[in-house]
């Protein structure tokens, strides 16, 4: 099968940083699906592990957003068959989904929305997973409850995480939601995706936010820049906040939180995955409530530019856009 991989962590702008390359089909495991890929979307992931872990010369693929058709199953699926058109994040510890066929636990997969394609869809479970979680598992916002009042801050607000935080706060409880974003583009995107206010991030947050939430935040997800801007969020929030953090957080000056009885919640949508949780089925059925979302018109794809065929060239090019910083929504690649 046609896969793009990588053997050497390399600059994007190396023409070997991510190569063509054939690889046998997986044969599926017990509880796997083999899925013909019919669409990817690219993640901050995909070239932070590029960057950072060196496969020594052996082909590694990356890619941990997807949507496809169901070929085969293992011997003990008893969700899927043969025919479903499905979507899913993947686990990291597996080899990711950047190939013609790819296996993937039918635990941590569901059909995909009705009123999407491939494309579309492929550009949602990473993100929706890791904004469901952060919003309604490490935040503890419960889920419909439209009276519940406040204000939650989400960085990067028309990022793929930051979009997903926007709609599914907005959409699914009664809370302020407040995102940051500087240019003319990000912020009607962050605005079309349900956030109420943006502020700029190139300016004094302070002010901005005592603007907006004169009193005081409630929740914060940040997708970026925990460190650097947790005293913002320590002076910003009221008793007893709530802080949901995704990216690397070396140097994270907690103690900062402490007078504030403010509580730090870590988000790595792997989790599960990667440690074979006992409710390793939750991220099943978070996606097939986020597909019933969709299908309901309360929620929409956040896929904004599709590259074309999936290959190395193609591919290294959104890895390009992703490590500079002004991707706006999901970058995608559909068929090979």
């Amino acid at each position: 099968m046609r896969a793009v991989a990588y053997r050497k962590s390399l600059p994007v702008s190396s023409a070997e940083s991510l190569l063509d390359v054939e690889l046998p089909v997986p044969e599926p495991g017990p509880r796997d699906l083999l899925v013909r890929v019919e669409a990817v979307a690219v993640n901050p992931v995909d070239h932070k592990v590029r960057q950072n872990s060196d496969p020594g010369g052996e082909n590694k693929v990356l890619g941990w957003d997807a949507a496809g058709t169901v070929v085969a199953v293992g011997g003990e699926v008893e969700l899927f068959k043969p025919g479903d058109e499905v979507y899913y994040a993947g686990a990291i510890d597996r080899p990711g989904a950047n190939s013609e066929y790819h296996l993937v636990d039918e635990r941590i997969t569901a059909l995909k929305p009705t009123t999407l394609t491939f494309t579309e869809a492929a550009a949602l479970p990473l993100t929706s997973l890791t904004a469901w979680e952060g919003l309604f598992e490490r935040l503890g916002l419960h889920y419909d409850l439209l009276d519940e009042t406040g204000a939650l801050l989400v960085t990067a607000a028309a990022g793929g995480v930051g979009a997903m935080v926007g709609q599914l706060a907005s959409a699914l409880t009664g809370l302020t939601v407040i995102g940051t974003a500087s240019r003319p583009e990000t912020v009607a995107f962050a605005r079309s995706m349900g956030v109420h206010h943006v502020v700029d991030y190139h300016r004094p947050l302070l002010p901005q936010l005592a603007e907006v939430a004169p009193q005081g935040l409630d929740h914060v997800f940040s997708t970026a820049g925990t460190a650097r801007n947790l005293p913002v969020y320590a002076e910003a929030l009221r008793p007893f906040g709530r802080i949901v953090a995704i990216d690397d957080g070396d140097g994270v000056p907690l103690g900062l939180l402490k007078s504030k009885s403010i509580s730090f919640h870590w988000e790595y949508m792997y989790t599960r995955s990667m440690f074979r949780t006992a409710d390793l089925d939750r991220q099943r059925k978070i996606l097939t409530q986020v597909a019933r979302l969709v299908d309901a018109g309360v929620i929409a794809t956040t896929a904004t530019r599709d590259l074309g065929p999936l290959n190395a060239a193609n591919l290294r090019e959104a890895h390009r856009i992703m490590e500079s910083g002004t991707a706006i929504g999901k970058i995608t690649l559909t068929g090979f």
